[in-house]
């Protein structure tokens, strides 16, 4: 009876999954449709073509500048709030782009994309909204299942590209009209979560560490770098694909399927990825990822073909998929319940401050190179650094006395 007893009922927590898994599938489709058509747009409305992927930048500086101030927000406030607060600002983010489509106005197109990555930053945590009510066992799996509902946007998002994209002369505008609908339709979802708001903290409960005390925990320092690395690289690859694959000789709907193809690699492993993680180990697990990152680049640099390109890019979500998952599930196992608002909002903060500089050097290694094929070498090349500085991380802690 004991051993029955002591099984968690992760019930409560199975519910708010299933609710997240298609908050991400709906609302998330909308991410995939801003990358293939952001650069594209911008590079109609840019006075340069080096400021061709700044509305992706501004995308993900959204995001990185939500972090520090939405994650407090649903501590105080509670998921719920945060969450719907992201599909009206993903929504007012759209109306923005297709005014300034409308207008031939760069500077709206870019306040619209800023608003975009208030959304981006509210799907950044559902992955930890999952776990707020599950068990330890049931965490990482939880995380893996979220991310899983990304493969149904996969397939919603660049076919609703395909289908709106040139159906108005001027290009995209229905392309934003169909994000609007998502975002509107998709925020009700949230009103079936059962989380809990946190409740307020006595006076003389702990207060958690400090920023700079969890910046001083090892496993959360590397958790944070591999998260870094993982999605930057696999953002700076991604911004530039569609500028690349149109500037070797390919049409609009041949990026749309390879990024298409993409974002299912990326969500598609999320079915077993945390069972991995829980027979293998988050180091393993995020190694793996880093060296899936290393032969997408691989891939990339041996040829410009439809072939080249779709492998990079699958080989690419696969390794962002095992890198970033691997990091958040040891993110999460090494803080407290009442450290989560610091620590996810500092995470996403770092994360996202570096996908913001991932995505302006892909415009400018791109714009900067004397053909596409040139500046898609350059950008493939500027993944080694990185990844080195991650996978040495790994290296470190792992030797540490105390393996995370």
């Amino acid at each position: 009876m004991t051993a029955i007893t002591d099984i968690p009922d992760d019930s409560r927590a199975r519910r708010n999954v299933l609710v997240l898994v298609a908050a991400q599938a709906i609302l998330g489709a909308q991410l995939p449709m801003n990358f293939v058509v952001g650069g594209l747009a911008g590079m109609s409305l840019a006075p340069t073509p080096l400021l061709a992927t700044l509305p992706i930048s501004l995308i993900v500086f959204g995001s990185m500048t939500t972090a520090p101030w939405i994650s407090p927000l649903m501590q105080a406030k509670g998921r719920r709030f945060g969450f719907v607060l992201g599909a009206v600002a993903g929504a007012c983010g759209a109306a923005l782009s297709l005014t300034g489509l409308i207008t031939s106005s760069f500077a709206i197109f870019l306040a619209g994309a800023y608003l975009t990555g208030i959304f981006m930053s509210t799907l950044g945590f559902y992955r930890f909204a999952a776990t707020d009510t599950a068990s330890e066992a049931f965490r990482p799996k939880a995380i893996s299942y979220v991310m899983a509902g990304g493969l149904i946007s996969a397939l919603i998002g660049p076919q609703l590209v395909k289908l709106t994209s040139d159906a108005t002369v001027i290009p995209f505008l229905y392309t934003y009209g169909a994000v609007i609908v998502l975002n509107l339709v998709g925020l009700w979802l949230f009103f079936l979560l059962d989380i809990p708001t946190p409740a307020k903290p006595a006076a003389d409960a702990p207060r958690g560490r400090s920023r700079g005390q969890l910046l001083r925990e090892p496993a959360i320092v590397v958790a944070v770098v591999c998260g870094m690395v993982t999605y930057a690289l696999m953002n700076l690859v991604m911004t530039s694909t569609p500028l690349a694959v149109v500037g070797c000789g390919f049409s609009t709907g041949n990026a749309a399927d390879i990024v298409s193809a993409h974002v299912i690699a990326m969500y598609a492993p999320s079915f077993f990825t945390g069972h991995l993680i829980a027979r293998f180990g988050t180091t393993r697990i995020i190694s793996a990822g880093l060296a899936c990152l290393a032969a997408a680049g691989i891939m990339a640099l041996a040829g410009v073909t439809l072939f080249n390109f779709f492998g990079a890019l699958i080989l690419l979500g696969i390794g962002w998929n095992f890198g970033f998952i691997g990091a958040t599930a040891m993110l999460t196992a090494n803080h407290a319940a009442h450290e989560r608002g610091t620590v996810q909002g500092l995470n996403d903060l770092l994360v996202f401050g570096m996908v913001t500089l991932a995505s302006l050097s892909s415009g400018g290694l791109m714009g900067s190179a004397v053909d596409a094929v040139a500046g898609w070498a350059k950008v493939n090349y500027a993944m080694v650094p990185f990844l080195t500085l991650a996978a040495v991380a790994l290296v470190w802690l792992r030797l540490r006395p105390r393996d995370a």
